[in-house]
């Protein structure tokens, strides 16, 4: 773990602090929690606290109330949308509300994942917005994926702690995946526009000191299942009946009902060169990582082909600004001298001109 101090206020926001780029992803991303002080300095929320909880009010926003001492027992979380009776209902302290894909909804959020654009635009998955009352956490956890943990307002404590995995117990009689043991390494104060980075599977444990606002920008990690699962998809039209199991290289040892490690070894070939097409790859990567968050809210995705893209563009001339649909992502790939391009789950052929 290590502590890194930010740049002064006069220079331009970098979310690293004096950290480079190169020096993140070498020594960071994917391998260690880092602490960044002042990593945003002056840094203003993007809405106020009432605000947050109006939006839990609505019902096409993810949201979730997590209650650490219930009336029903122990870490109790309700999802929205949400009613003020909801709201008084809670006790003084030790709840905390989340209110997820902020960016889907909120200009100036999408914005703000515009400064984690260092990491693949299409590996971004959402800004949740936590508000928490004195106490307020969601318990010692780890996620699947890589979060930037953005302190926006008040202060919280994190505690960081094991690396865990599947394995790894976890609490019962709770809809939260809180784990059942936490070994703290480290821990912290963060004020507002400090940070603090944590790599897939790192147990920590935030709690608030009185009220305060933390944002959790996280990524996209397809599963080993979802990405196997989307590439079978991919290639299966593309197999022939006359692709099929051979071993022309069969040896009398090899008789009888034994499966042998030949034969393991040729099946394992067989599959490494089926999947052996970047382009399928490609398409598996950029179709499953710019599907929409929300797909019943999100435009449909454009017809694009080399015939209409000209019109498309010319249409374009004199307008000033373009704003991309905050529920849209996009992704492209270069095809030798083809350009493939990747929005809302679809692919599309285009000329590199």
């Amino acid at each position: 773990m290590s502590t890194h101090d930010s740049a002064t206020p006069h220079t331009p926001i970098s979310v690293l602090g004096q950290l480079s780029i190169d020096e993140f992803l070498r020594d960071y991303w994917q391998k260690k929690p880092l602490l960044i002080r002042n990593a945003w300095p002056n840094f203003i929320p993007l809405l106020p606290a009432d605000e947050l909880a109006g939006l839990s009010l609505e019902d096409d926003i993810e949201t979730r109330l997590v209650v650490e001492n219930g009336e029903s027992g122990s870490w109790q979380v309700k999802k929205g949308p949400f009613t003020e009776s909801d709201y008084q209902a809670l006790p003084k302290d030790k709840w905390t509300l989340l209110v997820q894909g902020v960016d889907q909804w909120l200009p100036q959020a999408a914005a703000l994942l515009d400064h984690f654009r260092f990491i693949p635009s299409w590996r971004l998955d959402d800004l949740m917005i936590s508000y928490a009352v004195d106490g307020g956490s969601v318990g010692p956890h780890y996620d699947q994926y890589d979060v930037f943990l953005l302190q926006a307002e008040g202060q919280r404590e994190w505690r960081i702690g094991q690396s865990c995995n599947n394995n790894s117990p976890l609490l019962s009689g709770t809809d939260l995946r809180i784990l059942a043991n936490f070994n703290e390494t480290e821990s912290w104060v963060l004020n507002p526009g400090d940070m603090l980075y944590l790599p897939p599977l790192w147990a920590h444990y935030g709690r608030s000191i009185g009220e305060c606002m933390t944002y959790s920008i996280g990524f996209r990690a397809p599963s080993s299942g979802q990405l196997l699962e989307r590439t079978v998809d991919a290639i299966l039209p593309k197999i022939t009946e006359d692709s099929r199991y051979h071993d022309e290289d069969l040896t009398a040892l090899e008789a009888g009902a034994e499966i042998s490690a030949k034969a393991i070894a040729r099946l394992r070939k067989l599959i490494i060169e089926q999947l052996n097409d970047d382009q399928t790859l490609a398409q598996v990567l950029g179709q499953l990582l710019t599907e929409a968050k929300y797909p019943e809210y999100a435009p449909p995705a454009p017809e694009l082909n080399n015939n209409n893209i000209e019109p498309l563009a010319a249409s374009m001339q004199g307008i000033d600004t373009l704003t991309r649909s905050l529920q849209s992502r996009f992704a492209w790939h270069q095809q030798e001298d083809d350009i493939v391009f990747f929005t809302q789950g679809e692919a599309f052929h285009l000329s590199k001109s």
